[in-house]
């Protein structure tokens, strides 16, 4: 008895002394964002960290989205290493990191998905002095649902106790200012309608309009101007989520991969769908690569509705894992059986042959669901064989 009381008293000295180290932590670094939302979080992220890094205020930053990474003041990165499943005390170790970094801003991503798990991640671990939420998403409701006004709810958690929070969801921002207005902060809402066109140009990549603007927001709140975070903005490196499109040429054949499987939501899979518009070119052959996680069951069910009734493709090609929900889910729609091949557990390799083998001439593949596992691996194994790297 009198060793487990030792024991327990040992714990509660360690987590006092733990909590009082990681305050004075958070002290060190003056300027702390916390990036929440559904969609756009680790580019949101990247965006804000090199824009402040431009305009000369020393920066670090942690992404948690495709794959998770520490970027230094520098703008190199590094991977995060875990020696077991993620969790959100991380963060503690990545705030003592800002500050033997000397860091006057620090730029993470939430980790969290419950929602008590989110408010702990703002009050305890980052209490940031600017919180960012990029939008509101139809996604994880079996964690922040049911319903999408409940996930605005969870974002919500966030919201800081003082400074400011900026949001580009402009629908369901309710619960988001409801928040604000109790907590006293200032709330801006960035519509990117009211921002120029050419704010997405000059990236390497396909950058959402809706993030460049929210991250240039939050800069100039910050201090640092447009003209001077832009330019940061665009050197910066893209998250391995981001959406890119690869050029492949192979056996007299021209193949465009667009790698799309971050956008792993109704909503967001068409936005980028109608963006793209593939089936616009008649002389292309338009084809889908579907690709499942088997931690995500829900999810695949859902796909299976989307491309029955929301994409127009010749071919869906599934693969990774719980490619049979998928297939029967869309079959019950109303797919035709013709359009679908199901190539679940095969590997890269086997994917692009038949991607070669369903080409005549020119195809525009659009790679959908999701960017873990086998979704990482089409990505590299396209980049690989690229002709624009």
């Amino acid at each position: 008895m009198v060793l487990v009381l030792v024991i327990a008293a040992a714990f509660f000295a360690y987590g006092v002394l733990e909590r009082r180290f990681h305050r004075r932590n958070l002290a060190a670094v003056p300027i702390r964002v916390h990036v929440n939302g559904t969609r756009g979080k680790s580019s949101v992220t990247r965006l804000i960290a090199a824009g402040l890094r431009a305009g000369g205020v020393r920066t670090v930053a942690k992404t948690t989205g495709s794959a998770s990474r520490y970027i230094r003041p520098d703008g190199s990165e590094e991977p995060i290493s875990r020696p077991g499943p993620a969790n959100i005390r991380e963060q503690i170790g990545i705030v003592a990191r800002a500050r033997r970094e000397g860091a006057h801003a620090l730029v993470v991503e939430c980790m969290a998905l419950r929602p008590d798990l989110q408010r702990l991640s703002e009050s305890w671990l980052v209490r940031s002095t600017v919180g960012v939420i990029t939008n509101v998403r139809p996604d994880h409701l079996d964690v922040m649902g049911p319903t999408v006004d409940d996930v605005a709810i969870a974002l919500s958690g966030t919201v800081p106790a003082s400074g400011a929070v900026f949001t580009s969801e402009l629908e369901r921002v309710g619960p988001i200012e409801a928040t604000a207005a109790e907590q006293g902060v200032d709330l801006y809402k960035v519509n990117a309608e009211e921002w120029p066109a050419n704010i997405v140009t000059g990236f390497g990549y396909v950058e959402h309009k809706d993030n460049v603007a929210l991250a240039l927001a939050v800069c100039e709140h910050l201090g640092v101007p447009r003209d001077v975070a832009f330019p940061g903005m665009r050197a910066a490196t893209p998250d391995p989520g981001a959406l890119t499109i690869q050029n492949v040429l192979f056996e007299g054949k021209e193949i465009d991969f667009v790698n799309a499987f971050a956008a792993n939501d109704r909503e967001s899979t068409l936005t980028i769908w109608r963006t793209l518009d593939p089936i616009q070119d008649p002389g292309s052959t338009v084809i889908a690569i579907v690709s499942m996680r088997a931690d995500r069951p829900d999810r695949a069910f859902q796909f299976g509705e989307i491309i029955a009734e929301d994409l127009d493709a010749d071919h869906f090609i599934l693969a990774g894992d719980l490619t049979h929900p998928v297939r029967s889910t869309a079959l019950h729609r109303g797919l035709s059986s013709e359009k679908i091949v199901d190539m679940g557990g095969r590997e890269p390799e086997e994917i692009f042959d038949k991607i070669v083998e369903l080409t005549d001439e020119r195809s525009i593949v659009v790679g959908v669901g999701n960017i873990g596992g086998m979704g990482a691996r089409l990505v590299s194994l396209f980049r690989e064989r690229s002709t624009n790297g």
